[in-house]
């Protein structure tokens, strides 16, 4: 009988332009690699230039208008994106088992993601699909409601020293910690109060 592998969730978050590439942008995104025993074994961040005739879109610009300290930090430094595509999809090969996206919602970030992915790696190492918080909450709910599904609604999975900042990385590290409280009720194991860094971060 094949041995399981083990998995690792890669949380993703991504700051855009608007809803939807090649239209609009991505301007950066963040990836925090999770155990379901709640170590964080690896990050990803960049900043992303824009593509060539991409426009953005004014409601999402009215959003970045209200928060100047994020739009600051997804605008400092952007890298040329195929180079870091490339160094992404080299880095999700790095962990040498399966590594299953997460997201939050995941249609929004996987698009993004899968769509940089393909166009300038010409391959998506996630294939066609990852989890989405959202619809798992809704689904293992005892009793479902989409008002469940909101970061309010799962106030009780949240660690309370974790931001949400609208900084890829950040968010990417903050759902990461939700879906791993998420899985691990489930599955009925004992809560992990606090991420456990492998990174060398602290």
């Amino acid at each position: 009988m094949e041995q399981k592998r083990p998995e690792i969730y890669i949380s993703t978050d991504i700051e855009s332009d608007g809803p939807v590439p090649p239209i609009n942008s991505m301007l950066s995104f963040g990836s925090a690699a999770m155990t379901i025993d709640k170590e964080l074994i690896g990050t990803f961040s960049a900043n992303l230039e824009t593509l060539p005739g991409a426009v953005e879109n004014e409601n999402t610009m009215r959003f970045w208008a209200r928060n100047p300290e994020a739009w600051a930090a997804c605008r400092h430094d952007p890298q040329d994106p195929e180079t870091v595509m490339g160094a992404y999809s080299d880095w999700l090969g790095s962990f040498g088992m399966k590594t299953i996206f997460v997201g939050y919602p995941l249609p929004f970030d996987f698009h993004f993601i899968r769509y940089y992915l393909h166009r300038f790696t010409g391959n998506c190492p996630f294939g066609f699909s990852g989890i989405d918080i959202k619809t798992y909450r809704y689904a293992s709910a005892g009793n479902p409601s989409f008002a469940r599904t909101t970061k309010k609604g799962m106030r009780q999975f949240r660690d309370p020293d974790l931001p949400h900042t609208h900084v890829a990385l950040d968010d990417a590290i903050e759902q990461g910690a939700l879906w791993i409280n998420l899985l691990r009720d489930r599955l009925e194991l004992p809560r992990i109060d606090r991420i456990i860094d492998r990174t060398g971060g602290g």
